[in-house]
């Protein structure tokens, strides 16, 4: 079992920046990507963006150019700093982690989501 615990959310203008952390309660030996979500109220949660254990990240459309994943495998912890930030960019964010096991299959876990609001 891996629990994930968020931080770094809060309120901010547009322009603006935050930087949100994932960090896992162990460090991973398999397979793994973490990412980010988002869920706006009334809408679905969304990809933001996401990494691998290999490095290999992608990205929302929306964030692209503006927002970055990286991690810090010292720390089992994920980040993503967001610049820029736009009204629509309000929503909860929620802390993603898969672990692709050949013996086990893909396992899931979520973080608690960190509150983000883009506001004048």
């Amino acid at each position: 079992q891996v629990q994930l615990v968020e931080s770094g959310g809060g309120l901010v203008q547009p322009g603006g920046s935050l930087r949100l952390s994932c960090a896992a309660s162990r460090r991973i030996f398999s397979n793994y990507a973490m990412g980010w979500y988002r869920q706006a109220p009334g809408k679905q949660r969304d990809l933001v963006a996401r990494i691998t254990n290999g490095g290999s990240t992608n990205y929302a459309d929306s964030v692209k150019g503006r927002f970055t994943i990286s991690t810090d495998n010292a720390k089992n912890t994920v980040y993503l700093q967001m610049n820029s930030l736009k009204l629509e960019d309000t929503a909860v964010y929620y802390c993603n982690l898969e672990i692709y096991s050949v013996v086990a299959g893909t396992r899931v876990y979520w973080g608690q989501g960190t509150q983000v609001t883009v506001s004048s």
